[in-house]
């Protein structure tokens, strides 16, 4: 039998394994560093609580990534309010938790995401709506009007993000809604920013995007296939997070004679002709074991990837490449409150009158929080008691080893609660706990030697049996679902005995994978 060896237990690593036992006779064997299955899609459990690290919506115009998720997570048992089997939605009417419901169950949610700014909420994305323009006054609507109609007339050469946002919305919008958050993201002003993220994440997203959305909607002529992903209105998610749906296909792979073994760190991959033979991993005590394999499926930093290959001589400008890949890390502050401060001002109604969104972003200069979830309102089981707590998490972008990250966990803790205070969402005396979560390398980034990633893509390329997949494997800043399928051609390229790589690396660039967020 031949064996895959598969570096990471996350979207990517484990939706290849699956893939493997379902369509070959090989073995996978995962191997994951750390102790938590999911990677950035993990759920972090703390005190009865339940925390979604970066928010993961479910949705995907691949059906094979959604049938996956059904084979994973049907529906089972008595529904409750917003259950759904994918692609059928169940009517009830209970409100919040229902304890006769199923554990494993797709929820059915509805999407609210909205910009805090000048301390007002307006949609994301950007609405043409009256509260849009109270909000911000009639000085700043008539600049903002003029600002896009002038972008219209004279585009600007798209080299740089803050280009590839000021030719869809005009520059005194970008200014308002973009240009403060996307520094927060990327510890970089958009200007020195590349429009690859714009073109990837936000492809189809503009002022005559949402026009074209409103006059679809009002005619109801419009179909998944023509949504642009950042204007999606529902989104399915696993009852308990994320997590849920990963810990169940990690079993899934030991059910069906796969291995899954954690803090096991891959430290060196043998090359011989051209071809991975061999690996070495690093366990929690230190020790090292070798491992044969046919076929080696990355999903480590590509950074990573490079510093553990063995065996073949590694161009000079390829290991500085890769070496000098930069990465932003994240931190998350979960806080527990008896109630937010912010009333239900919207349409929809809520649970005792909460505000519905799942994310918030931040767009005030004056705190270092770049964007909030509301975890009652991405699943009410998130919750220990979603009744009478509001479990919020406050969400930070930094560098490993800048001032943030270096910040002890107390001091963070109190700086968060601080600036949630500030920006009016919740009062002192309202606070019930608080807990910190690190993540690194959560996001590649897009400046400095990314745009010499190619020569890195090339080299890796001409090794056999190595491909590299997912969000950090391939330094590509991609939904969960794009990960998923850049697994799903790996699987299917190793199936035919395809040796040209281009498909897996086509992800999320080609037509047919388009989506955006």
């Amino acid at each position: 039998m031949k064996k895959a060896i598969i570096a990471g237990a996350g979207p990517a690593g484990l939706t290849a394994a699956c893939e493997l036992l379902s369509q070959t006779d090989i073995h996978p064997i995962i191997m994951e560093k750390s102790d938590v299955i999911g990677g950035i899609s993990q759920t972090v459990k703390y005190k009865g609580n339940r925390m979604d690290i970066g928010g993961h919506r479910f949705f995907s115009k691949s059906k094979r990534v959604t049938d996956f998720w059904q084979h994973l997570m049907p529906s089972q048992g008595k529904p409750s309010k917003d259950d759904i089997l994918i692609g059928r939605k169940v009517e009830t009417s209970k409100d919040g938790p229902d304890p006769e419901i199923s554990e494993r169950v797709m929820l059915q949610r509805q999407r609210v995401s909205r910009i805090f700014y000048l301390r007002h909420f307006f949609d994301y994305p950007i609405s043409l709506k009256w509260r849009l323009f109270t909000n911000m006054g009639i000085w700043r609507t008539i600049k903002a009007g003029c600002g896009y109609i002038a972008a219209t007339i004279h585009k600007r050469p798209e080299n740089s993000l803050e280009n590839f946002y000021i030719n869809r919305f005009g520059k005194p919008l970008y200014s308002m809604f973009f240009e403060d958050y996307t520094e927060k993201v990327w510890g970089i002003h958009p200007s020195k920013l590349g429009a690859d993220w714009g073109a990837q994440r936000v492809k189809g997203l503009s002022i005559l995007t949402v026009l074209k959305d409103m006059i679809t909607k009002s005619i109801g002529t419009k179909g998944k296939k023509e949504v642009e992903t950042s204007l999606i209105e529902s989104f399915v998610y696993p009852k308990l997070g994320p997590g849920q749906l990963w810990e169940t296909a990690a079993q899934e792979v030991i059910d069906k004679g796969g291995e899954v073994k954690m803090e096991s760190c891959v430290t060196n991959i043998h090359i011989n002709e051209n071809a991975v033979d061999y690996i070495e991993v690093t366990d929690k005590t230190g020790t090292v074991t070798r491992e044969e394999c046919d076929y080696f499926l990355s999903s480590m930093p590509i950074k990573d990837l490079i510093t553990a290959i063995s065996g073949i001589k590694i161009p000079e400008d390829v290991k500085k490449i890769a070496q000098e890949l930069p990465y932003r890390d994240f931190i998350t502050v979960g806080i527990l409150a008896k109630k937010l401060s912010m009333k239900n001002e919207t349409h929809m109604a809520t649970y005792k009158n909460r505000i519905p969104d799942t994310w918030i972003y931040i767009q005030e200069p004056d705190v270092k929080v770049g964007r909030l979830q509301i975890f009652n309102n991405w699943s009410p089981y998130l919750i220990n008691d979603y009744e009478n707590t509001m479990w919020i998490g406050m969400e930070y972008f930094c560098s490993e080893g800048d001032k943030l990250w270096n910040m002890p966990k107390d001091d963070f803790i109190k700086m968060a609660i601080k600036e949630l205070i500030s920006i009016g969402f919740i009062e002192a005396d309202d606070v019930l706990d608080a807990t910190q979560v690190k993540i690194q390398k959560a996001y590649p980034s897009y400046f400095g030697s990314y745009y010499e990633i190619d020569k890195v893509k090339n080299f890796l390329d001409k090794i056999d049996n190595l491909y590299c997949i997912g969000r950090n494997g391939q330094h590509r800043y991609n939904n969960m679902d794009h990960s998923m399928l850049t697994a799903m051609e790996t699987i299917d390229i190793i199936k035919k005995g395809i040796t040209d790589k281009t498909s897996i690396w086509s992800v999320n660039t080609e037509e047919e994978y388009h989506e955006t967020k």
